[in-house]
This record gives C-alpha cells, structure tokens and sequence, in this order.
C-alpha cells in the first residue's frame, strides 16, 4: 500500500474537520452580527470622520482610544505602544486576551490612512444602499471593524473565554517609522508568541484571500562618467557619459528581468545634467542640462518587489552584474536597501486557507482560493509571516479606490467578511 505523506493526511484532516456546517454556537454568531450591523456602521463612520494620517499623531492616537473602548467591551485589555520622538510616529494600540484554548491568534490592523490633515478632508457618506465613501473607509477602518465586532459577537456568547488572542493595530503602516527595526520591534516580539496571524487589509470579494504577499525593497544607483565637449561623445577619449550608461543598465533591467513573475523594479526618479544636486533625505533634485557638454554624473532610485527572499537576491545578483558591465569611460555602483520582507506562501498559510474555505461553504457563500500574490503590495503581516505556523491577510472589508480620494466600502458584504472573520476566529480558538 502507498504511504500518504503526512502534511497530505493534515490536509485532509483539517478539511473534514473545517467543512462541517454551521453549529448552533456558529449560527448564533451570523445571528449577532447581523443584529449589530447598524453599531457596526455608526462605529466606522465615527473613525472615518477622525483624520488619522499616518503623520497626524494626534489624529491616529484619537482612532486608537475609540477602538480601545471597543476591544475593552470584547473583554480584552489594551495599552498604548509609544515609539521614540525620533520616529515621529503615534504609536501603536495592542489588544489582548490571555488564554490555552485552541490556536494562539494574532490579528493585524492599522490605526493610519494615507490621507493627511492637508490634503481634502472626505467624511462618511453613505452612496447608496450598497456603497459608502470616505477617508480610509476601506483601507483600513473597515477592515479595523471587522475584527472588533468579530471579537464582540464572540465574547457577548462567552465563545473567547481561555483564548489567546493579541490584536495589533500598528499607527504607521502606510509610512513606517525608519528605521523598522525600532516601530515594528514589539509588534514583532508579540507575534512570535502566537501561532498563526490573521491581517484583515481589504478584502477581494467574499471568495479570496492572501497566502501570500510580495516584499518590497529600495536601490540607488550611482553612475559616473567623464565630463567634455559633448562633440565628443561616443570617442575612445571621451566616452559615453553618465546618462548613457545609466540608461543602458535600466535597459538592460528591463530586458533581462521584467519578465520573471511576481519581480518587478521601477525607477521612481532619475536625475543627471552637466550639474546636478540630489537631496536622498527629501528624494528630490536639481539639474542643469547644458547640451554641448557630456554628464559626469547621474542618480536613479527605485524600488524592487519580490515573492520570496530567493527571488530578490536572485534579482540583486543579476541586477550588479548588468551594473558592472560598463561603458567606455563610465563606472557605475548600485546599492540596495531593505524594506518589507515577502510574505511567502507556504503548507501553513494552505491550511489556514482551507480552514477559511470551510467557513465560507457552511456559509453557502462557496469556497475560498488564494488570490494573486502580484497583486497587492507589502503589509505588516510581511515582518512577522516567517515566524508563524501560518499566515494570511485580506480579511478585512470590501471595497474600491484604496488610497485615492472617493475611497469606497462595499456595505452588503460588509457583515457577510465580519461573520466570516469571527467564524475563523472561532474554529481556530476551538479546535486543537
């Protein structure tokens, strides 16, 4: 007889485990959330109308202290993570309750919007019967209340008692405070005492989430060349110059990467003349570009995306040998600056997928796939997926126009994501 292998028998396992239909404790739950529906409205309109810009610490600090209330009414203790002034971040708010039943559950939010005190303010607003605006509505106050009226259902049916569950909802996440070896250390430290962690960014519908999630990082580019009458250009004398052989190395990148899956590199600013001064800090520049004389210098900056830690050092390697490959009377120097790591997809994070599969079906909403990794960004859940036994994000609300004025939620599945979020709290919290 074939022997199974045993992460195959694990499998199999947790799907006739996770596939059963509602329970009676499951169906008072749906029952709950949709009673509260209208609390759970009013409370994301009340944090939309408070601006919290990622830099706007008062503003961010004011979203944490009403979501506090609302995890203290789901029996969890809170406090407020302070960052050093160097940082000029708010801080982070952290939720938790302290238990041995089941998995131990670590749930990610984020207090911030894009959306700072001087850029057009944009309220609550409800559209229609299915559709409501506003500023970080979907990205991710939405997303925020899901978790905490999950929570509430749960605890209003004594479902949480003897759970372990840390709710982190960090205060910078659209522009973290650098470095990220200071603002993300604790909400670090707390995840590696958790099993699996839960992001609740927003939701692709009602039938996919997140297994997996590229990592992003930074290069710049240093290119030299010798200076002259540019009649000269292209001698053996004088060469190319700074701007040719920078735009030889972009070239080549795009020739030889650009069609690798999931990696893609784009170059954010590009600056050379025949004077030139860059500003890193500021990530801006000026130049003069007199046309008869050839450029000694030019810098392009940009960033690099990536699947799995192989695949950006892969592309790091590849991208220094086309560096070093230089034109006459040129020399050139990319360096490259970490950032988010990949959340890459793994057995734990299948699993967790099933186990969210499982829920939607008893739901008669179907089964849940994997989305497209190339198609969100980096997250927080990237800095702590490594540690954990599984991982997944894109639980959070429904909606369109992430990050750009008119921002909207999508209000009829708006309570169909916060049962689905507090179902899988709810099978992971009981089920060994």
């Amino acid at each position: 007889m074939r022997k199974i292998p045993a992460f195959v028998l694990a499998l199999l396992l947790c799907n006739q485990i996770f596939s059963q239909p509602l329970s009676d404790a499951e169906k008072k739950i749906i029952r709950y959330i949709d009673l509260h529906m209208p609390d759970a409205e009013k409370l994301l309109a009340d944090v939309v109308n408070i601006n919290s810009g990622t830099l706007n610490k008062t503003g961010v600090r004011q979203v944490g202290d009403v979501f506090a209330k609302e995890f203290a009414k789901a029996g969890f203790s809170t406090e407020w993570i302070n960052l050093p002034d160097s940082l000029k971040r708010a801080g982070h708010l952290v939720a938790t309750r302290k238990g041995k039943k089941g998995k131990k559950i670590f749930l990610i939010g984020h207090l911030d919007t894009v959306f700072e005190p001087d850029m057009p303010f944009s309220p609550y607003k409800r559209l229609n019967d299915s559709t409501a605006t506003g500023q970080g509505v979907n990205d991710m106050k939405g997303g925020d209340v899901v978790v905490v009226m999950a929570l509430q259902a749960l605890q209003s049916l004594g479902l949480l008692d003897d759970t372990q569950i840390i709710a982190y909802f960090t205060g910078d996440e659209e522009r973290s405070g650098q470095p990220t070896s200071v603002s993300r250390k604790d909400f670090i430290e707390r995840a590696k005492t958790c099993d699996v962690a839960l992001a609740f960014e927003g939701a692709n519908g009602l039938n996919s989430i997140a297994t997996a999630r590229r990592g992003s990082s930074g290069w710049q580019l240093h290119v030299t060349g010798k200076t002259g009458h540019s009649s000269g250009v292209f001698s053996s004398g004088a060469g190319y110059g700074a701007i040719y052989e920078a735009a030889r190395i972009l070239n080549s990148f795009r020739e030889e990467l650009s069609t690798e899956k999931y990696l893609t590199f784009n170059p954010g600013l590009i600056l050379g003349g025949s004077e030139m001064i860059y500003e890193e800090a500021r990530a801006r520049g000026e130049a003069l570009g007199k046309t008869n004389i050839i450029s000694p210098q030019t810098v392009v900056t940009g960033d690099l995306r990536f699947l799995t830690e192989a695949q950006k050092e892969a592309a790091r390697e590849k991208m220094r040998r086309i560096v070093a490959r230089n034109l006459n009377g040129s020399k050139a120097e990319i360096k490259f600056q970490d950032g988010i790591p990949a959340m890459e997809p793994t057995e734990g994070n299948a699993r967790l997928l099933d186990v969210v599969s499982g829920v939607t079906k008893a739901m008669g909403l179907g089964p849940t796939k994997a989305g497209d990794p190339g198609s969100r960004g980096a997250g927080d859940i990237s800095y702590v997926a490594r540690y954990m036994k599984g991982s997944i994000d894109g639980l959070g609300a429904s909606g369109r126009g992430a990050h750009a004025p008119g921002e909207t939620i999508n209000l009829k599945e708006f309570p169909q994501l916060i049962q689905r979020a507090a179902l899988l709290i709810y099978r992971l919290t009981h089920t060994d």
